[in-house]
């Protein structure tokens, strides 16, 4: 870990740890200002007993990820609020339950001598239930806090800013400095919200008004250093309309972000860059013009937008696909890039020798022996469905891999086999055989620019954009990525390298 790189990465913990702080607080709280009150309707009916706490459990056991990408096709949006209707549904449980349990525990004796005293229902709550209630309920929310924190890192995926930037990020491009910055800031913001929390607790158990002020002065603090840096970024950008650009969750794609983000930049745009999302949900996001501009490949659209199972010519597809876009979602493509990162299937150049394995069809005899990995998309891509029926491959496992981890794996012999991309350095660097494709399972990857409909109609941007095309051929990129992937360069130099090209 070098200090410059440390440096480099503390620089972006504001923005970071400002909207992790916005959000895993609003969802917190949201969720609190539900849950208490439902609790106590629940414990006065036994009959909503079973079935709210069932919801509730049942929106624990969703993996954290999978319910923030529910959020999106449900709420037709990406960024804070799909991430904040998840998160307030990954709060309830804990809170929700301790509350229930609280209240229903408390010695039936105790309520008995409220009411023969002439307490009300509402005194009894007030002073009798809650009072006592307490201690398990804050247990409770101390619990959703930590949850909320550390789920608030996976809502990256979908668009919102959050300290998971540093960890899906620091992990595609092998920045082991990014993910522990994250990681560790992540871990020090729930202990902290989780001791601020207890010190609520102690001054409404002990009705020490100066532990409440602290409490309550520690809780404004923390949600200031939430609101100070996305309150700035608004002010700075005030008076001008501000361009967002896409990125999907790998290197090159980082790499293509930094680039655009440097070009608008300097040609004087207001940029924000919303990296680490879903090849879906970044579609849908440019088809809704939540995002501008990104890099998508032309085989990724042909295949997954375009739900098109047949393989034709590089030209033809761009053709096609361009006209797609423009009169389905008004999504205007303004060229290749210049380069092709397809799908690509790798061995280690020694096994593959051994094996007499020069292309995929020589790969089919061998194939009930070996094991792939491939990236979370693929084995649910039509381009696996195409390969596997064309060449009759079957192989004897099946990995699914983190991209970043795909080439140490092979190299490793933790597999066989990997769905290796075209461009990617790491191909050089670990001696890696490329397989050839004779029948044309795999369809062409162009990388194509594409801009959202109300983007397109900003003459400017779309002629600084236009600077970019057919300026990256496939060694440039490969080389871009190496820097990042094989040489630990950051991303900004690799994309510094690039913009050079188009100069």
């Amino acid at each position: 870990m070098s200090g410059e790189e440390l440096g480099r990465q503390l620089a972006l913990l504001p923005e970071y740890l400002g909207s992790h702080l916005l959000l895993s607080m609003a969802a917190l709280s949201i969720g609190i200002v539900i849950c208490v009150p439902l609790s106590i309707i629940v414990s006065r009916r036994k009959s909503l007993q079973w079935p709210t706490l069932a919801f509730a459990s049942i929106m624990q056991t969703v993996p954290g990820i999978a319910l923030l990408a529910l959020m999106v096709p449900l709420l037709g949006m990406i960024g804070f609020i799909p991430a904040l209707v998840a998160l307030i549904l990954y709060s309830m449980l804990p809170i929700l339950r301790n509350g229930v349990t609280g209240i229903v525990g408390i010695d039936a004796s105790l309520t008995e001598a409220a009411r023969g005293i002439g307490m009300s229902p509402n005194q009894m709550l007030f002073r009798v239930e809650l009072p006592l209630a307490l201690p398990v309920l804050i247990a409770g929310i101390r619990t959703s806090a930590v949850w909320v924190v550390g789920t608030t890192t996976l809502a990256t995926p979908v668009g919102a800013t959050s300290l998971g930037n540093y960890i899906f990020g620091g992990l595609q491009t092998q920045n082991t400095t990014a993910v522990l910055v994250g990681c560790v800031a992540a871990a020090v913001l729930a202990i902290v919200l989780d001791q601020i929390i207890r010190l609520l607790e102690l001054a409404a158990s002990r009705r020490s008004r100066g532990l409440g002020v602290a409490g309550v002065m520690a809780l404004v603090v923390l949600l200031g250093a939430g609101l100070l840096p996305k309150w700035a970024g608004q002010v700075a950008a005030s008076d001008r309309a501000t361009v967002t650009v896409g990125a999907k969750t790998f290197t090159e794609q980082f790499i293509l972000a930094d680039l655009l983000e440097r070009r608008l930049k300097r040609a004087g745009f207001e940029v924000e860059v919303r990296s680490s999302l879903g090849s879906t949900v970044l579609f849908d996001a440019v088809a809704d013009d939540l995002i501008d501009v990104y890099v998508d490949y032309s085989g990724t659209i042909w295949a997954n937008a375009m739900n098109r199972d047949s393989i034709v010519p590089a030209a033809e597809m761009i053709t096609q696909m361009t006209d797609w876009l423009q009169e389905q979602h008004g999504i205007r493509c303004l060229g290749t890039l210049g380069f092709e990162n397809a799908y690509a299937l790798a061995m280690r150049r020694a096994q593959a020798e051994s094996l007499g394995i020069k292309s995929i069809a020589d790969l089919a005899g061998a194939a009930d022996k070996l094991a792939i990995g491939s990236d979370y998309e693929f084995f649910t891509r039509p381009e696996w469905s195409s390969l596997t029926s064309t060449y009759g491959l079957s192989f004897a496992g099946r990995r699914t891999l983190d991209p970043s981890l795909m080439y140490t794996a092979v190299a490793e012999g933790k597999v066989d086999v990997i769905t290796a991309y075209s461009t990617d350095g790491r191909i050089v660097a670990y001696d890696l055989a490329v397989l050839d494709d004779p029948r044309n399972a795999l369809p062409p990857y162009d990388a194509v620019l594409l801009v959202s409909s109300r983007a397109a109609q900003r003459n400017a941007l779309v002629r600084e954009l236009r600077g970019l095309i057919g300026v990256i051929n496939d060694k440039a990129m490969r080389s871009a990525n190496k820097l990042v992937d094989v040489d630990g360069r950051p991303v900004d130099e690799a994309a510094a390298f690039l913009d050079s090209l188009a100069e």
